[in-house]
């Protein structure tokens, strides 16, 4: 993958006075970062179609086990509130402490695959640290200790978060320039669908579980079962490391033939657009995981279903948007206009939590509007970062953007469940702050589209006028 392919398109920062406002066009051959191969080297060359989307199958199930294992007490809500004795506050507890320490670890683990351990390395360590984590807190739901449950989850989110960093680093490096909001979109899809699998069988297998082992014991052992999927999603890791290294080797590959070396302080370089990317990251994001994380409860008590059925319809997000998803990504890849999808998806889950706060309607109906806008954002928002930072920055980025997203996870979710118990249970309070964070970034949304305007970026341009764009900054730069 060249080096031209892998760095955004336009690069608008620059020293000073009015050559800020002056895109600077970063171009190298293709010959500088990678050996041609032969033509015939058919499906088993790292550029054929056939061998990249076979990577990209291990790529998207590394993470199924971290995103089946997360939801685990959301599909066993009941189950964890009677059995250990815990209220809502105690319940979300579970959540919270997942997000706090990727507050500053998420950032430093994205740093650590730009500048210590490389791509392979790192997402191999991260995974282990997710099995290490769900093996810990299935121990507590064994022993019904629930501090050690809490750490279990300490260590879950610390690989977990670091893990969807090194998942975003491999998509990018190869993908971009080629199917990368596709390839994101499929990435979600496997990861939500292992979150909707998770909300399927959880309650029916603790069910038969329990009818040998009674109490926590029987969480412990249901949660221990859930462990597999996290040794499955290993494999798939250890596979993808390997291709890697392969293709590293064949093609020659240089991901940074510039010389340059990632630092800490490179985010106090980054521009306005992937500032406002953050916010949209937290503000969104927090109308979603937290909402789903007491779902079950919601829907019990305001539309008077049964758990299972509330779960059935908490999962419709994560089961929507593990087909929509791609789709989605396959769409953006050909039409670009990624802002315009954000603002577009961010109004449809505007729409959708004020129908499930509101009105009575079916809860199916606001929340299949929820699966598809979470789809479409996630297809469109997150290739921005690879449109606004250098590759040798990726890493650091994305580590950054699942940080702050963390730190609004962490206190929100807490919030949540305060909310929820001062309010006797009730929702409606709760709503409110997630329609107030959804207009949030609607805000966010529009400060993006309004840099990019100015500053003639290409960030919500279609695929034509980008290449179109690229080459024209990238002639008047040569004849300047």
């Amino acid at each position: 993958m060249s080096r031209e392919e892998r760095l955004p398109i336009v690069d608008a920062s620059s020293s000073s006075g009015e050559d800020e406002a002056r895109p600077v066009v970063r171009r190298r051959s293709t010959r500088d970062t990678e050996l041609a191969v032969p033509k015939d080297a058919g499906c088993c060359a790292p550029t054929s179609t056939p061998h990249r989307f076979l990577a990209l199958v291990f790529m998207c199930l590394l993470g199924f086990g971290s995103y089946f294992c997360y939801d685990n007490p959301g599909a066993l809500q009941d189950v964890f509130q009677k059995e250990l004795n815990l209220n809502a506050t105690e319940f979300t507890f579970i959540y919270s402490i997942y997000s706090w320490p990727n507050i500053v670890l998420c950032f430093v683990g994205g740093f650590l695959i730009d500048r210590v351990f490389g791509i392979r390395l790192g997402t191999i360590i991260y995974m282990l640290i997710v099995l290490l984590g769900q093996l810990i807190f299935a121990t507590g739901g064994l022993l019904g200790k629930f501090w050690l449950m809490i750490v279990g989850r300490f260590v879950f989110g610390i690989g977990a978060e670091s893990l969807a960093v090194a998942q975003n680093s491999y998509a990018v490096l190869w993908f971009k320039g080629k199917e990368l909001n596709m390839v994101f979109g499929l990435q979600l899809s496997v990861a939500r669908f292992g979150s909707t699998v998770n909300f399927w069988i959880m309650q029916p297998v603790y069910n038969y579980v329990s009818k040998s082992y009674s109490g926590y014991t029987g969480l412990g052992v249901t949660l221990f079962l859930a462990a597999s999927t996290c040794v499955m999603s290993l494999l798939c890791t250890l596979i993808l490391g390997w291709m890697d290294k392969r293709a590293e080797r064949i093609l020659k590959r240089n991901n940074n033939p510039g010389g340059e070396i990632a630092k800490l302080s490179d985010i106090m370089t980054f521009r306005l657009d992937f500032w406002m990317v953050s916010v949209v990251c937290v503000a969104y994001y927090v109308a979603i995981f937290p909402f789903v994380a007491l779902g079950q409860a919601f829907f019990t008590s305001n539309f008077h279903l049964t758990p299972e059925q509330a779960n059935n319809v908490n999962s419709i997000v994560y089961l929507i948007s593990a087909i929509a998803s791609p789709l989605f990504g396959f769409i953006i890849d050909r039409v670009g206009r990624n802002v315009s999808w954000v603002f577009v998806a961010t109004i449809a889950t505007l729409v959708s939590h004020l129908l499930l706060t509101f009105s009575q309607l079916n809860p199916y109906i606001g929340m299949s509007i929820m699966g598809l806008s979470y789809s479409m954002l996630a297809a469109s928002l997150w290739p921005l970062v690879a449109l606004i930072v250098p590759e040798y920055q990726l890493g650091t980025a994305y580590g950054f953007c699942q940080s702050v997203q963390n730190l609004g996870l962490a206190v929100v979710t807490i919030v949540a469940g305060l909310i929820v118990d001062s309010s006797g249970g009730s929702h409606f309070w709760l709503q409110l702050l997630f329609i107030l964070f959804l207009l949030i970034s609607l805000l966010a949304t529009c400060a993006i589209w309004a840099y990019d305007r100015k500053y003639q970026g290409n960030l919500n341009m279609s695929p034509a006028q980008r290449a179109t764009y690229h080459t024209s900054m990238y002639v008047n730069i040569e004849s300047s």
